[in-house]
């Protein structure tokens, strides 16, 4: 619960101290800008408080690692929802507006976390888990969303925005590698185990061979939700 409030407020953190020109630059969701992913945290937000305050009736069906659910391709932005999400983003105009935007909302959402009793079991996406669980299962979101978010700045607008904290890359990686069943060599960067696990980026000539040498890379799906 603890990792919920510092990766969020890290992310959260790290929109508020980009210039409004790093807005308009690519993020590392395919088809998506940085603009655009900024939206999709706005959304993530009211999704956040909208589970939050729907208690279910039922016991818990998944967890944090059974919310995720591995997939053939990653997203590319095409999908209807994600082309809702760009037409959202353009409409605000002002990046400023976004950011405003997304600190009332993921401020909101902060506070509802915390007030929440972790064994509380809540509805989300037809699933039903523990506020513990759910809250979990975002430390994996913010923290990508974080990567995604500077993944291709220009030096000096990343220099801008804080990078995601060490406990929350690690605890996503962790959560990655027991969802997908593979433990990734142990040399690899936090951040880089989770872009190529989740498809981010491509492997490497070299990683590749460390993954054959695993015999893990042909179990490795990239990580989508719902």
């Amino acid at each position: 619960m603890d990792l919920f409030a510092l990766t969020w407020s890290a992310l959260r953190s790290a929109v508020a101290a980009l210039p409004d020109s790093a807005f308009a630059e690519p993020s590392g969701c395919r088809g998506w800008l940085v603009r655009d992913l900024v939206a999709h945290l706005v959304i993530d937000a009211q999704d956040v408080l909208i589970t939050l305050a729907t208690p279910a009736e039922t016991a818990p069906t998944d967890d944090a690692l059974s919310y995720w659910r591995p997939t053939p391709e990653p997203p590319d932005g095409q999908d209807p929802h994600d082309a809702l999400t760009v037409r959202l983003a353009a409409a605000y105009e002002d990046p400023g507006l976004l950011r405003d935007h997304l600190e009332d909302l993921g401020a909101a959402a902060e506070r509802a976390a915390r007030l929440a009793h972790p064994d509380l079991p809540v509805t989300t996406r037809g699933m039903t888990l523990t506020v513990r669980d759910y809250l979990g299962a975002y430390v994996l979101e913010w923290t990508l969303h974080h990567l995604d978010l500077v993944a291709h700045l220009p030096a000096g607008l990343r220099a801008e925005a804080p990078e995601p904290p060490a406990e929350g890359l690690a605890a996503a990686r962790d959560l990655v590698e027991r969802r997908l069943r593979v433990r990734l060599p142990a040399a690899w960067a936090d951040a880089d185990a989770l872009r190529v696990a989740t498809g981010r980026r491509a492997a490497t000539a070299a990683e590749r061979a460390e993954l054959d040498a695993l015999g893990v890379r042909g179990r490795m799906l990239p990580l989508s939700f719902g």
